[in-house]
């Protein structure tokens, strides 16, 4: 065998080693969403590299497409296997759900605000952006995670703004007060008909460090009950220097070793505690007396142990009625879809809505349950 010939057998190995090794990732990322993370902290990080294994998958498809070899049916194999599972990355939709004109009607929207933009350069206009495309969209139940309201304040009185907006004068929420500055954060559920009972589902085992919450609200219209769930379950709250990659280092700036070993211990509590609160809230949700309605920022993507609890049993309504890969969190991180509405079975979904204009670093999603 010549030096050539020796290269290129040599070349062939290492590209069919690596072309196996994100076979193996991608593989063992089809068993995130059935891994808990309490019991497993390995998996839930390989879950995230789902989509680098699925595209450098596809890319080695087309290399073994251009070199006429046998070894495409591995790749191609492992991709079709994994068909139920990009069919929750990425909906197919080809029917447009039909609302029957007798239907009672609801608009859910849900909408992680950031404070309003409380803290942005130019906070005024940012809230006044978010209270006009509520306007515009006229929800008849608006759930708002990363709730503000400064009721000292008349510009940040949040929550005289949207009672004015949805013609209403109740509310419920669950929210932390700070009385030096007469702010309140947490998250809030505002409807236009009547709340006959509320509450707020505690999250055994876990510390609201980040004010994660979960309330609930039973809301009639007609002759119809729905209890409708509002979550914020754990984030991340990875400080920028963690997942930005840096150029330099000054003399202050602790190594990037120090830094990533603190993300990676943030993402696997953060998992850990999500998997604790999604199972909470699920549970809660199977003692309802009535159809039930979750949406809010779960912090997780379809490819999650989070996720999965509730698409076992409910209808994610995004999927139901809508394409494409429904993108919700428009900041630093490409998180992908991480808000959510899921619906009860006996309940329909149509006309599914992810807002287009970024005011904050999600976006603001909708549908109309029926």
């Amino acid at each position: 065998m010549g030096d050539t010939e020796k290269i290129r057998s040599y070349t062939m190995h290492i590209v069919i080693g690596i072309n196996i090794l994100f076979t193996l990732f991608l593989l063992l990322s089809y068993t995130a969403p059935y891994i808990n993370p309490g019991s497993n902290s390995i998996i839930p990080f390989i879950g995230l590299t789902y989509p680098i294994a699925l595209i450098m998958n596809f890319v080695f498809i087309m290399i073994w497409v251009f070199l006429k070899s046998k070894w495409i049916f591995l790749s191609l194999s492992i991709v079709l296997l994994g068909i139920p599972f990009h069919l929750k990355v990425f909906s197919i939709n080809l029917t447009e759900n039909t609302i029957p004109a007798n239907a009672n009607t609801l608009k859910v929207m849900s909408y992680n605000v950031r404070l309003f933009g409380y803290y942005d350069e130019n906070s005024s206009k940012t809230k006044n952006s978010i209270l006009n495309y509520i306007r515009t969209e006229d929800p008849d139940v608006l759930c708002l995670q990363e709730y503000f309201n400064k009721s000292v304040s008349q510009e940040f009185n949040t929550l005289e703004s949207i009672y004015n907006i949805m013609s209403i004068r109740t509310h419920h929420e669950k929210s932390k007060y700070f009385p030096n500055k007469g702010t309140r954060y947490g998250i809030s559920l505002f409807s236009k008909y009547p709340i006959v009972n509320k509450g707020v589902v505690h999250h055994n085992g876990t510390k609201n460090e980040n004010l994660n919450y979960c309330i609930f609200a039973d809301i009639v219209k007609k002759q119809d009950t729905i209890r409708v769930y509002n979550v914020h379950f754990q984030s991340i709250k990875l400080e920028t220097d963690e997942y930005v990659r840096q150029t330099s280092m000054t003399s202050d700036d602790k190594p990037k070793s120090i830094k990533y070993k603190s993300a990676i211990s943030k993402l696997n509590k953060a998992f850990k505690i999500r998997s604790i609160q999604s199972a909470t809230v699920k549970n809660h949700i199977d003692k309802s007396p009535y159809k039930s309605v979750i949406c809010g920022d779960f912090n997780d993507t379809p490819m999650s142990y989070t996720y999965q609890i509730f698409d076992n049993e409910l209808i994610d309504a995004f999927r139901n009625s809508s394409s494409g890969f429904g993108t919700t969190y428009s900041g630093y991180l490409p998180a992908g879809r991480i808000d959510y509405i899921f619906h009860s079975k006996s309940l329909k979904s149509a006309k599914f809505s992810i807002q287009k204009e970024k005011l904050s670093d999600h976006f603001a999603i909708s549908c109309i349950i029926f």
